[in-house]
This record gives C-alpha cells, sequence and structure tokens, in this order.
C-alpha cells in the first residue's frame, strides 16, 4: 500500500499594510464626522470636537473658552486621532482577516459599536470630561469607523498562507 501523505494545514497571515490603509482611510473619516456630524446634532462647532480629542493628550485645560481655532489643539488632535485609530484599525484587521468584504463590514461596525462601549464606558473614567459626548451620535460613528475599517482592509488585503507545523 501506498504511504499517503497527510495534506498540511495553511494559515492566513494579516495583511498589516492593509491594515495601515485601513487605519488610515477609517481615521481620516472618524475625523471629518466629528468636526462636522458630530457639533451639527450635537451643537457647538468644529473647534470643540477638536478640543475634546487633544484633550485626551493635553489634558482637560485645552477644553477652556474660548471654542475658536487652536494649531496647538488641532495638531495634537490629529495625533492623537490617527494613533487610536490605526490601533484600533490593527484590532479590527486581525479579528475580519478571514472573513471576506462584507463579514469585514458587518463585523468591523459590531467592533467599532465596542470600542465606542469602551471608550465612553470604560476610558471616561480616566478622562471624565469626554463623557458628556456619549450618545447616539458618537455611537453612530464609531460604528462607521468600525465598518469602514474592516471593510477597506478586507478590499484591500493581499491573502498569503503559511503552513502549519503539525504536532506529533
Amino acid at each position: 500500500m501506498a504511504d499517503r501523505k497527510t495534506p498540511t494545514r495553511m494559515r492566513q497571515l494579516v495583511d498589516w499594510s492593509a491594515a495601515v490603509w485601513a487605519g488610515l482611510v477609517s481615521g481620516i473619516v472618524f475625523f471629518l464626522l466629528n468636526l462636522f456630524l458630530a457639533p451639527l446634532i450635537m451643537g457647538g462647532n468644529a473647534w470643540i470636537m477638536t478640543r475634546f480629542i487633544a484633550s485626551i493628550a493635553m489634558g482637560e485645560g485645552i477644553l477652556a473658552p474660548p471654542a475658536t481655532f487652536d494649531m496647538t489643539a488641532f495638531v495634537a488632535a490629529i495625533l492623537v486621532n490617527f494613533v487610536i485609530s490605526m490601533g484600533y484599525a490593527l484590532l479590527i484587521a486581525c479579528i475580519v482577516h478571514r472573513g471576506g468584504l462584507l463579514t469585514g463590514i458587518l463585523a468591523g461596525g459590531g467592533l467599532g459599536l465596542a470600542i465606542y462601549g469602551i471608550n465612553f464606558y470604560t476610558f471616561t473614567y480616566f478622562y471624565p470630561w469626554l463623557f458628556p459626548l456619549c450618545g447616539w451620535t458618537m455611537g453612530f460613528i464609531h460604528v462607521i469607523f468600525g465598518a469602514l475599517a474592516g471593510g477597506v482592509y478586507e478590499f484591500l488585503e493581499v491573502e498569503e498562507f503559511v503552513p502549519v507545523e503539525e504536532e506529533k
């Protein structure tokens, strides 16, 4: 009888380049939605939202009036936004990387909602001045972020597989 070779199991790798691009694209959209959609629905202006994002790095003092453009707050808000967006997009990519485009969008949206919960019901312990932003608007923006991160990742992903070592 011929010796039959056991088929090799394969494992799909995360495409880190696609994950970074997903973080960049979803981070830009997230930032723009916070600058324009959130103030439109919640009141205020774009510079208030910029200062809220910047306050994660700069502290509560940056929220003091007037709510006008401040270059330091704007740069800090962009940096904070993209550092956090990259981190969350890499996490989303690790979770959805085997699912396909539709799964990436739907699971990403669900993960965006989970991120909203983490941000507003855990991290606000350390940043209590952000809790007043909690609401459906921010939840919606986080869902859009997650769906976009998952969808862009799956759209750009180049599938690569490596063999899995079998233990004997």
